[in-house]
């Protein structure tokens, strides 16, 4: 089964660390009672997680994705409620939960996994639908980047239109589309039956890592554009390209996906000792948030341990924060 657990007060109370004279965004974050109450809520943003790493299992990864929302919510309710964070603007929802358990599932047969990714796809599609059909803006945080369809065909069937997608990732993930797994999101976006992505651009893409076959796939598209990791080692030169990809796609609703395998040394589900450094990605999210008419923030794939789980939620907490502050402040303009 496959369920939107709806969070409560003891799913956050418990981690929240209260302390005499200050406020913590556990204390003031909106909850709900169903999926239905988003649409008379005050709030901007809607945040819920995704446990599961089905779909990194059917494409052969490294699983632990199904830990990075737990993760993420310890650290995040803990941040200051202050004049630049405002927990009263955001709606913590929930996660998605996926059953059985995935220990019960044969981890051998990348097809059967396959079949449940199709499920989870069409629960996440109609959750992230329903946030956008409300004017909110989804953060999802955790799963396989197989969810980045579900997050794109929720919001492209909520506005009716194909929207714009950049990805902060090492890899395409335009693989074939044999059966759904973390590999090949963005290929049955692009063929969907009802092109539910206009553009779409992977930024920070490795050439070690990235087959003849979708190199070709590139060079060939009027949809696709690409940006090498090796030919932006310099941070200006990032900076130089990520302003000409931003260019390209400010035409449009814009889906944002961060795959932290494009973080250098973050934990994940294929961690790279090459890449962008986490200071880089808070300056891309800023940037997108204030520049944009943003769609959705998607940060996926991110592995804790027991090691470094406390750091690994501090992190993604970073990034959402720095998001909703820099939109915050361009939306309100």
């Amino acid at each position: 089964m496959i369920q939107l657990h709806i969070a409560t007060e003891s799913d956050i109370k418990p981690f929240t660390h209260l302390r005499a004279g200050e406020t913590k965004l556990g204390e003031t974050l909106q909850l709900c009672d169903s999926l239905d109450d988003i649409v008379n809520n005050n709030c901007t943003y809607v945040l819920f997680g995704i446990c599961e790493d089905i779909g990194i299992r059917a494409n052969y990864g490294k699983p632990g994705a199904i830990k990075a929302w737990g993760s993420f919510v310890k650290a995040f309710v803990n941040v200051q409620d202050n004049q630049f964070n405002n927990g009263n603007d955001i709606l913590l929802l929930g996660h998605i939960a996926v059953s059985p358990d995935i220990d019960d599932i044969d981890k051998e047969n990348p097809e059967t996994l396959g079949s449940i990714v199709a499920r989870i796809d069409s629960k996440v599609a109609t959750v992230v639908n329903r946030i956008v059909s409300a004017g909110k803006i989804p953060i999802v945080i955790g799963g396989g980047h197989n969810n980045a369809y579900g997050n794109i065909k929720g919001t492209a069937t909520a506005l009716q239109k194909a929207i714009n997608v950049i990805n902060f990732d090492a890899h395409t993930d335009l693989r074939k589309a044999e059966y759904r797994h973390s590999g090949n999101g963005f290929t049955y976006a692009l063929e969907s039956e009802n092109s539910y992505l206009k553009t779409y651009c992977i930024f920070g893409l490795h050439k070690n890592y990235t087959p003849q076959y979708i190199y070709n796939m590139i060079a060939t598209s009027n949809h696709i554009t690409a940006f090498d990791m090796e030919d932006m080692l310099l941070e200006s030169k990032q900076v130089e390209n990520f302003k000409t990809a931003i260019s390209q796609l400010s035409d449009n609703t814009l889906g944002i996906e961060v795959d932290v395998d494009s973080i250098a040394n973050f934990s994940s589900s294929a961690q790279t000792p090459s890449g962008f450094n986490l200071e880089m990605m808070r300056y891309f999210l800023g940037q997108l948030a204030r520049n944009n008419k943003c769609g959705y923030l998607h940060i996926c794939e991110a592995a804790p341990t027991k090691k470094n789980y406390q750091q690994v939620g501090k992190a993604l907490s970073y990034l959402v924060t720095d998001f909703i502050r820099n939109h915050r402040e361009y939306y309100t303009l």
